[in-house]
């Protein structure tokens, strides 16, 4: 299976939010949500030096998403079809990760609005649109609508320092492979939480030091995920109603 997968190069990186307003305008994403972000960390003195960076953030599709799990919607049989033509049959629940991309997506038409994806992602990368009549939960997809145009993600194209690398990992051509393979990237991940991000950082030992101290999970949120409010539950079968009648 390919995997999707993002670099962010903090050297480069001078945190001039670009990335995060470009998806914004892209998705016409409503204030106060976010599909990425940048924060800052530091001043700060760690053991490789003092550090001042930046944090740039956005869903991880990670290799084992919790967010799936937690979804109460009934997993449903549906095919997927690779650029080279191979079909895939599976059974998916609201929130999936598409099996030839490795991209974590979610089906807008099933999802039920009930927020449990949203308190289950360790990055806080989720929201649930309460703009909408009719909420749902929403994050970044990796531009998968840009993909298909053979477009690079907003974030990536809009990056004037070039700190976005995106491809594809199972391309051993490809320069996020290469990143990967020989600049020991961070991965945000924990003892507690280390459900594989496939968003990699590089940069000086000292900035990765303290963004993995001041970003890195470490809370197991999925655990403590209720069970779809009963309000929830009654708005999505009312419309399935409506839908059949």
């Amino acid at each position: 299976m390919s995997q999707l997968a993002m670099v962010i190069d903090l050297n480069r990186c001078v945190g001039c939010h670009a990335c995060a307003i470009a998806c914004r305008a892209e998705w016409a994403v409503p204030v106060p949500y976010r599909r990425n972000w940048v924060k800052r960390a530091g001043p700060e003195k760690t053991p490789k030096g003092m550090s001042f960076t930046f944090y740039p953030g956005l869903c991880n599709h990670c290799d084992h998403p919790m967010c799936i799990t937690v979804c109460p919607v009934d997993p449903e049989e549906r095919t997927f079809k690779s650029k080279d033509g191979k079909m895939k049959k599976m059974a998916v629940r609201a929130t999936f990760k598409d099996p030839f991309t490795g991209v974590v997506l979610i089906d807008k038409e099933r999802c039920i609005g009930c927020g449990n994806c949203v308190e289950a992602c360790p990055y806080g990368a989720r929201y649930l649109n309460e703009e909408l009549d009719d909420p749902k939960a929403d994050k970044c997809t990796f531009c998968v609508e840009r993909l298909e145009h053979n477009l690079e993600p907003a974030c990536v194209r809009t990056c004037i320092s070039g700190a976005r690398i995106f491809g594809d990992l199972s391309d051993k051509n490809s320069e996020v492979y290469r990143l990967v393979s020989t600049k020991n990237p961070l991965r945000l991940t924990s003892k507690e939480v280390n459900i594989g991000p496939n968003v990699y950082y590089i940069g000086k030992e000292k900035d990765l030091f303290l963004v993995k101290k001041t970003f890195a999970p470490h809370e197991r949120k999925w655990e403590n995920v209720k069970a779809p409010s009963r309000r929830r539950v009654i708005q999505a079968a009312i419309k399935g109603l409506t839908k059949a009648i």
